[in-house]
C-alpha cells in the first residue's frame, strides 16, 4: 500500500479525527454515529498514510517528503 498522505496531512486527520470521535460521546443518535464514523476513518487514514479518496482523484500531499 502505497502512501500517499504528507506528515502535515496525517497530524491535521489524527487531531481530527480523535476530535471527532470524542466529541460522538457527548452526542446521540445520527449525530453521534455520523462523528464516530467520520472520526474513525479520518483517524485511520492518518495513521496509516494512505487515503483511498486521495488514489481516485490522484492526490499526493507527501511528493515533496518522497523527494528529500
Amino acid at each position: 500500500m502505497k502512501k500517499n498522505a504528507g506528515n502535515l496531512d496525517r497530524s491535521v486527520r489524527i487531531v481530527l479525527g480523535a476530535g471527532l470521535v470524542v466529541g460522538g460521546f457527548f452526542t446521540h443518535g445520527g449525530i453521534a454515529i455520523a462523528l464516530w464514523s467520520v472520526g474513525t476513518i479520518a483517524l485511520l487514514t492518518g495513521i496509516v498514510g494512505m487515503c483511498p479518496l486521495y488514489t481516485v482523484f490522484k492526490i499526493d500531499t507527501c511528493g515533496a517528503e518522497k523527494k528529500k
